[in-house]
């Protein structure tokens, strides 16, 4: 169970800080709600606390961890699945998943495809979804800025598609 204060990730959102746990009676059900406010977007998430595990809400990834995310962001092979249909439904799996280092996989995939050959407008959405996860996760975790994350992965997609 998790307090106010608390960093968590809320898998397809991101991370946040539980800023409130609140009761809301819902069809005629009381239940308890966590109240999260997400740093990208200023947006306010309600879980409701009965199915946080079951929905795959986990506590923040801590600074050591985030950074071998960056670095595995770095290093990383990319499989590049050449059916769309396909390839979006792996990567909403790892999305899904929320595990940041298959979110990080989905970002890079993504971002590396945009560069060399376009994205559809599902594709676009999908990364914009992933980097905002993924981002949202490295921010809370190091306390860096959402820009200057973003220029770092911006960065090394660039060195990885100038070194061939």
């Amino acid at each position: 169970m998790y307090k106010i204060g608390d960093s968590v990730v809320y898998p397809m959102h991101g991370a946040g800080v539980i800023e409130d746990i609140e009761q809301k009676e819902i069809l005629g059900k009381m239940q308890s709600y966590y109240v999260m406010r997400m740093p990208i977007g200023d947006m306010k998430v309600m879980v409701p606390m009965d199915n946080a595990v079951e929905i795959g809400m986990r506590d923040v990834i801590c600074k050591a961890q985030a950074e071998k995310v960056l670095e595995s962001f770095r290093t990383s092979e990319t499989d590049v699945i050449q059916n769309w249909s396909k390839r979006f439904r792996d990567n909403m799996g790892r999305i899904k998943s929320g595990d940041i280092f298959e979110v990080s996989s989905v970002v890079k995939s993504l971002m590396l495809r945009d560069r060399q050959k376009g994205l559809s407008t599902g594709e676009r959405k999908m990364l914009s979804n992933a980097k905002q996860i993924l981002i949202s996760e490295i921010v809370v975790a190091t306390g860096i800025t959402h820009d200057e994350i973003e220029q770092r992965l911006a960065d090394m997609i660039d060195e990885e598609l100038s070194q061939g």
